[in-house]
């Protein structure tokens, strides 16, 4: 298609559109976000349109595909439920609009506001005597809240009550259906008096003129793609939730529950959302509320590897938008347990009891399918896997190409054919310069070498810091700098220590109550309160060297004791992922003194 014909300007009467609406011949795709009805917005759009303002284009998406609809909008119903056709249109953009129009013109249901009428009444009493008037509309456009005197008992609506009794307020959908009779009426009426140029005719026959001549503009794209959709459907809406493939991809594999006939089984239908938002609630690990497109990317990554010619040969929008029902339905009971094992490989293997701590999120899709099907997983062999990956100088997991090299290197495993791990690289400089604030790749998986190892509260040395449930708000897992940045030794030898106290080397979990009572004390000090043979015991499940307690007991810290302690601690840190690594040859560089400290096991 030529790009001139994708986008197309057009327009359309107002009243035309809103019968064709209603005859159908529009969609509105469940992505839409929920309607915010609101009274005074729906005047002002009334009153833009009577003084013949532009309201702002319709986006409409014609396309071949079949999409989950909206079944009604305002209480409307506007698709059939066998609804199929060559060609839909689907408003992307102009469903509040839409919506407002439709159900002050024919009336119909607001949610969360049960009995209300939105039918709009006009008052024809009320002119426009001026160019700049901007309140009027306030009393012009009415709803039947603000006429209704219930039988006199509302003091403030008699006057509105007494008019529209007398025909000089009168519905919209009246003015278009019922002009001549209306007309009629208000000519022989003593308020007319046969009067051609009364006012009120003026008022009456001005609002028919903007019912047959008001235009609304539409722009219709067609030709484009999903992802394209949702690239468009972002930068039309700003200031509200963009909208993801994930949306689309619901709205494209929704099938609705029908019942059994005598030719056909009944169907309990498939809604994807209710899917996920079903599984999320198997317990109350944090890892099931990942994102909705995590979620969907390792359903492609599933199709992908175990349907063939499904046309999911990636996890971007693009073989996104190719999932299909049936795909997903051959993969779902095998993949929810793959996931299960996935999350409980993060928090029960590993201790990572946080989503957030999972240096790549592409770990997901690479395990999951490791998992998929999987009788015999090796755990030692993928938590090799996790921190070869997660600490490895290099960045070995962050593109599509490199996450089918994983798949692949993984599924060697699964079949028994002994994959090789290649040589772990590892430079001591970029540990030493991590910091919690940058929130990276390395960083992460720092923090998830400290959470692994199962660190222990200092004050209450049988208990672990990291736990899935908190007891007290006391017990919240903290991260506390072991050399307080704003302590005194801190601040007074800042210049006699090369490495910032913002390492995570400089890093600890402990508990909110234990950080509190730290405070920006020295560790010369707060060591001393804990300073007991438990305490001793438990300091190696935090990497803590042995001269921290020294200098506590010795009450003196050299000047550079930051720089000492995050060597020693350094040096622990990478002797037990030498372990984790066994048989992998392993090496270590240094590039802040740029000597090689090569040590291969």
């Amino acid at each position: 298609m030529n790009y001139i014909d994708r986008i197309f300007p057009t327009n359309k009467g107002l009243t035309t559109y809103l019968d064709e609406l209603i005859a159908k011949n529009y969609q509105i795709p469940t992505f839409q976000r929920d309607m915010v009805w609101n009274q005074d917005n729906v005047k002002k759009l009334w009153d833009s349109i009577y003084k013949f303002y532009p309201l702002g284009s319709i986006l409409i998406w014609k396309t071949d595909l079949k999409l989950q609809n909206h079944r009604s909008i305002g209480g409307h119903a506007i698709t059939d439920t066998n609804f199929n056709r060559t060609e839909y249109q689907y408003i992307l953009d102009g469903q509040q609009r839409t919506t407002s129009l439709l159900t002050s013109l024919y009336g119909g249901s607001i949610e969360n506001r049960p009995g209300f009428n939105p039918a709009l009444y006009v008052d024809l009493t009320i002119t426009n005597d001026s160019d700049v008037d901007d309140e009027s509309y306030h009393n012009r456009f009415l709803f039947w809240n603000e006429i209704d005197d219930r039988e006199g008992t509302l003091k403030p609506n008699m006057g509105r009550q007494r008019r529209f009794n007398e025909g000089l307020i009168v519905r919209l959908i009246d003015i278009k259906n019922d002009f001549l009779t209306i007309q009629t009426k208000l000519f022989n009426s003593d308020h007319v008096d046969k009067n051609f140029s009364h006012p009120v005719l003026q008022e009456l026959a001005n609002l028919k003129g903007v019912l047959d001549n008001y235009r609304i503009s539409f722009i219709e794209v067609k030709g484009i793609q999903v992802s394209e959709v949702c690239q468009i459907f972002e930068r039309i809406n700003q200031a509200g939730k963009p909208l993801d493939i994930f949306d689309i991809v619901v709205a494209k594999t929704f099938r609705p529950t029908t019942p059994a006939t005598v030719t056909a089984k009944a169907d309990p239908g498939f809604y994807l959302r209710e899917l996920i938002d079903g599984f999320r609630e198997h317990n109350n690990s944090q890892f099931l509320q990942i994102s909705d497109l995590d979620y969907l990317q390792i359903l492609a990554v599933l199709i992908n590897h175990n349907i063939p010619n499904s046309g999911v040969r990636n996890i971007t929008p693009l073989y996104l938008n190719e999932i299909k029902t049936e795909h997903i339905l051959e993969v779902w009971e095998e993949a929810k347990k793959a996931m299960l094992k996935t999350f409980d490989f993060f928090e029960n293997h590993l201790h990572l009891k946080t989503p957030y701590l999972i240096p790549y999120r592409y770990f997901y899709f690479s395990i999951v399918s490791y998992f998929y099907k999987n009788v015999a997983p090796n755990y030692s062999f993928l938590k090799k896997y996790f921190w070869f990956n997660s600490l490895h100088n290099s960045d070995l997991l962050s593109n599509t190409t490199q996450l089918s090299q994983h798949i692949e290197f993984l599924k060697k495993e699964k079949n028994n054919q002994s994959p090789q791990f290649e040589r772990f690289l590892i430079d001591k400089n970029r540990l030493r310069l991590a910091t919690y604030s940058s929130k990276g790749r390395m960083s992460r998986a720092i923090l998830s070498f400290y959470a692994s190892n199962q660190p222990k509260d200092w004050e209450h040395c049988d208990r672990p810091v990291l736990v899935e449930n908190i007891f007290f708000s006391t017990d919240k897992p903290n991260l506390h700098h072991i050399f307080p940045t704003n302590s005194e030794y801190v601040i007074n030898n800042q210049h006699k220590n090369k490495i910032t106290s913002d390492s995570l080397m400089n890093i600890a979990y402990i508990t909110q109550i234990t950080n509190l009572d730290i405070t920006n004390r020295n560790p010369l000090e707060y060591i001393r309160d804990y300073d007991k043979q438990e305490f001793e015991n438990i300091m190696p499940t935090h990497y803590l060297p042995a001269s921290i307690l020294t200098w506590a007991r010795e009450e003196k810290m050299p000047d550079n004791a930051i720089d000492t302690f995050i060597e020693e601690r350094l040096n622990i840190l990478l002797e037990d992922l030498r372990l984790k690594l066994t048989s992998i040859s392993f090496d270590v560089i240094d590039t802040s003194e740029f000597v090689d400290e090569k040590s291969t096991s």
